[in-house]
């Protein structure tokens, strides 16, 4: 069901964001991008995206800066219409690698404000305009939240990563239980091993480690076209009668084996 849908993707410059923006411009979305600053890279994924034949805007702006929500989501729904679905997709990394009992609170705090921070309040924001608006006009509604493996398993040098993710995750509890009854679905999709540039310093390294341990069941690291194409399915409709589901995109990373 893509009638009309139109989906706001915030980190979606590049990395995942940008191949969940292009995977749901193929199904017929409107598509809103966002990067921090309304660069030419911003400039360039709406390009990409908008050679799909689909509505599209770019919006720069923060998303941890909680005051320019309502200007962003404004600017949004002005472009592409009222919105049928919210993907929080933005993160950061720890500012370096390291020991846990050598966090810095710079590099916590930055984890939390962006990974786990600004995706509540932009939930919040976002189903407090949607619950305001009359929604019988047969659109599938969903927030996709877009955690991590670490939500779950321990990266011992990324724990304020870790820490962040976990939040996140429960961001998404939080409201699937808040939104179910009003006939929004939510999503927490996981992802694993993504080619992207967070992980282009570490991705050699995890590539021996799936060829030689066997460190995921499906012996490749993903795209970001593969978690892109999880989300548009999400966003359509495709599971029906879900929701508060955690979709693990890490090809079996995650199963316990002995």
């Amino acid at each position: 069901m893509t009638g009309g849908q139109a989906a706001f993707i915030t980190g979606s410059s590049r990395g995942i964001g940008l191949g969940a923006a292009v995977a749901m411009a193929r199904r017929g979305f409107s598509i809103a991008l966002n990067g921090p600053e309304d660069d030419d890279e911003l400039k360039a994924a709406e390009e990409t995206v908008r050679s799909h034949d689909v509505p599209t805007v770019r919006v720069g702006g923060d998303i941890s800066d909680l005051s320019q929500h309502p200007r962003i989501l404004d600017a949004v729904e002005g472009a592409i219409g009222p919105l049928s679905t919210l993907v929080n997709n933005a993160g950061v990394g720890v500012i370096s690698r390291g020991d846990p009992l050598e966090v810095t609170e710079e590099s916590y705090d930055r984890c939390q404000a962006v990974n786990a921070r600004a995706p509540f309040f932009l939930s919040q924001c976002w189903a407090k305009r949607l619950l305001a608006r009359d929604r019988s006009d047969g659109r599938f509604y969903s927030l996709i939240n877009v955690s991590s493996s670490n939500a779950e398993a321990v990266a011992e040098p990324r724990a304020e990563y870790c820490v962040s993710k976990a939040a996140s995750a429960m961001t998404t509890k939080v409201f699937s239980v808040r939104l179910g009854r009003e006939g929004i679905a939510c999503y927490d999709i996981r992802p694993g091993l993504i080619e992207t540039a967070m992980t282009e310093a570490v991705s050699e390294m995890y590539k021996r480690r799936i060829d030689e341990d066997g460190l995921t069941l499906i012996p490749r690291m993903g795209t970001p076209a593969d978690v892109g194409r999880i989300m548009a399915t999400l966003a359509s409709g495709e599971l029906p009668y879900t929701t508060g589901q955690i979709i693990h995109a890490d090809a079996g990373m995650l199963v316990s084996r002995f």
